[in-house]
């Protein structure tokens, strides 16, 4: 029973493939970018449960995502809840400015 727990926790690992992942990226500049940024998407760290939702919510928006899965095993790989958060970038301005 516990190789099949194992396995259930894995597969979706494997799943996310360099070329799903590249598929998934795709998705998001088609779909995302015409109602926001991407960085609202890129400062998130959500469970894949979360990221599902919020899916589901933006294609109740209108977001006209075509290829569900593979930008959902994009966001949990890239931005999931088990990623470190990068920094925001800052302007030139703001990291030119004295202390």
């Amino acid at each position: 029973m516990k190789w099949l727990l194992g396995l259930v926790l894995v597969l979706p690992l494997a799943a996310a493939g360099p070329e799903a992942i590249e598929k998934g990226k795709a998705e998001e500049k088609r779909a995302c970018v015409g109602c926001h940024g991407l960085r609202i998407v890129h400062v998130q760290r959500l469970s894949r449960a979360q990221w599902d939702r919020e899916l589901t919510k933006m294609a109740g928006w209108g977001a006209p995502i075509k290829d569900r899965e593979a930008l959902l095993e994009y966001l949990v790989a890239t931005y999931g809840d088990d990623r470190a958060v990068a920094p925001i970038p800052r302007s030139e301005d703001a990291s030119n400015r004295k202390k």
